[in-house]
């Protein structure tokens, strides 16, 4: 009689899978792939990487995943060591199109919709349902059109809901420094949004 797990796989936890893929289980990588692979490919699209690339830098963060299983730390939380191997890559991936094609940042945000363009408040939306849903676009322009290491520092802890600490992992830096970016990064959206709302 063949035992069973005792365990749905969908209640075992990313840290376990992890440590089960280190001891030789790789159907653990499977289900890490499953539950991670829409969420790997949306934070690189928020780092800037182009959407052409998104599926070949998600897979090999995966690769890398399997590759590296050996140095991840028992007990360690995965969500912020899965997205420190994704982002060094995506950010890897920047560079190298950057220097291939010698590109600006305002000439891929033009391939890819997301930098900041002005607002002709003149035009106001017919419901607030329409309003809220352009501020909202126009904030995530504003968030796109910040430096690099301040959107940086807005996707890990506002939108992937990270410690300071996690952040700092993730963007190579120390947690004061991820402290220091947010702050420098929630001014200039205020000001960004006070203009939007037409405010002085």
């Amino acid at each position: 009689m063949t035992s069973q797990p005792e365990n749905d796989p969908c209640e075992v936890t990313d840290e376990a899978l992890m440590e089960a893929l280190q001891n030789g289980d790789d159907h653990a990588l499977a289900t890490l792939m499953h539950r991670w692979e829409l969420g790997v490919k949306a934070f690189l699209l928020r780092l800037g990487v182009p959407a052409a690339d998104v599926e070949d830098v998600a897979q090999e963060a995966f690769v890398r995943l399997y590759q590296k299983r050996d140095r991840y730390r028992a007990g360690a939380a995965f969500k912020p060591w899965l997205l420190t191997v994704a982002g060094n890559l995506g950010r890897n991936r920047l560079r190298w199109r950057f220097r291939r094609r010698e590109d600006s940042i305002e000439a891929m945000d033009e391939a890819q919709p997301g930098g900041f363009d002005p607002v002709d408040t003149s035009a106001r939306p017919a419901s607030d349902l329409a309003e809220k849903a352009n501020l909202a676009r126009d904030v995530r322009k504003a968030v796109n059109a910040l430096p690099d290491n301040l959107r940086q520092a807005v996707l890990c802890v506002e939108l992937e809901d990270l410690s300071y600490v996690e952040a700092g992992q993730v963007m190579g830096c120390s947690p004061k420094a991820v402290e220091t970016r947010l702050y420098r990064a929630r001014e200039l959206l205020r000001t960004t949004c006070k203009a939007l709302l037409g405010q002085n």
